[in-house]
């Protein structure tokens, strides 16, 4: 009897106490992933793509809500998350505004002190994005050639680029163009991506360097062309393959971008251990490889001690590149 008994009580413990390898978080709640970016643009799209997939693969019991929270060059969605401290149903995709807005601008946390992306919890890099030269379709220029001969032919100020925000990676890039041809073009910013693919489209402006992504469905319309890429090799990818880098053209000018899943600050370790294993069996989609293709992306991932490293790198690349053009704050 007291080996049945105990037996007995050993079937109840195991049924009643978790596994040492459940999961320490499971969302109550659905998940607000905040875009601090506008509508149409690369981190918009990429949030608004993945989003279902994770529901589609049953990769959270709750599902994934994105919310664009563009002012401020993404200030808002920033001062947001603060306030969202230790909420573990709040996540933030990430692009280089969060190295750039705070070197443009001062963001405060309530406590007076300057927000970094240090009071975030780094999840994890999903990508690292690229940027391309494009112009309109009609545009005479042919070649990134053609492009710096207009460039510097043409009167200081005349030639607009279209960029997302101000004082943002686009406007870094177009200032080392601008550095490296001894030019003057005069940038005009637009709230997100799409809006800045529009004004290429419209000939409002006479080209950008906006993300793949955000150009690939207009370049497959012959609406717009491609000129070259400022990724540090050219892209394997079908489409992309033949499109050339700046580099090679002759001007080592380099600049991938960060797209990455921040959470709050002081979110719960098991909270960030749940969103890496969320993201990175997403990432091993089929639907995600096409993504990548589709957006000319380099898979890219990195957690932990090492994903730190990266970004402390980044942020100093970052911050040197704008004091250079004389973008930082005063």
């Amino acid at each position: 009897m007291r080996v049945a008994a105990a037996a007995l009580l050993v079937l109840l413990l195991v049924a009643v106490v978790p596994a040492a390898s459940a999961p320490g978080f499971t969302p109550r709640r659905p998940i607000e992933w905040s875009i601090p970016a506008g509508t149409g643009g690369g981190a918009d799209q990429q949030a608004r793509f993945m989003a279902p997939l994770i529901a589609k693969y049953n990769l959270s019991p709750q599902p994934v809500i994105p919310v664009n929270r563009a002012a401020g060059a993404g200030a808002q969605a920033f001062l947001w998350m603060m306030d969202k401290a230790g909420d573990p149903h709040t996540i933030l995709i990430t692009l280089d505004n969060l190295f750039a807005t705070p070197e443009a601008q001062l963001i405060r946390r309530r406590d007076g002190g300057r927000f970094t992306w240090r009071d975030l919890t780094p999840i994890a890099r999903l990508l690292l994005d690229n940027f391309v030269v494009t112009v309109n379709a009609d545009s005479p220029w042919k070649t990134l050639a053609d492009f710096e001969k207009a460039a510097k032919a043409a009167p200081k100020g005349s030639i607009k680029m279209a960029g997302t925000g101000s004082k943002q990676e686009d406007e870094i890039i177009m200032v080392l163009l601008e550095q490296a041809w001894g030019v003057d073009f005069t940038y005009v910013p637009f709230a997100g991506g799409g809006a800045v693919a529009a004004a290429v489209v419209g000939k409002q402006v006479e080209f950008t360097v906006n993300n793949p992504l955000e150009m690939v469905g207009h370049w497959e319309g012959n609406r717009v062309r491609p000129l070259a890429i400022f990724s540090a090799q050219r892209v394997a990818f079908d489409r992309w393959k033949d499109i050339p880098t700046v580099k090679e053209l002759g001007y080592p000018i380099e600049y991938q971008m960060l797209r990455g899943v921040f959470g709050t600050a002081n979110m719960p370790p098991e909270a960030v251990a749940f969103y890496r294993d969320v993201f990175q069996k997403l990432l091993d989609t089929p639907e995600m490889a096409d993504f990548i293709e589709r957006g000319a992306f380099t898979k890219a991932w990195l957690t932990g001690p090492e994903f730190v490293r990266w970004l402390e790198q980044k942020d100093a690349t970052v911050r040197g590149l704008m004091k250079k053009g004389g973008l930082s704050a005063p």
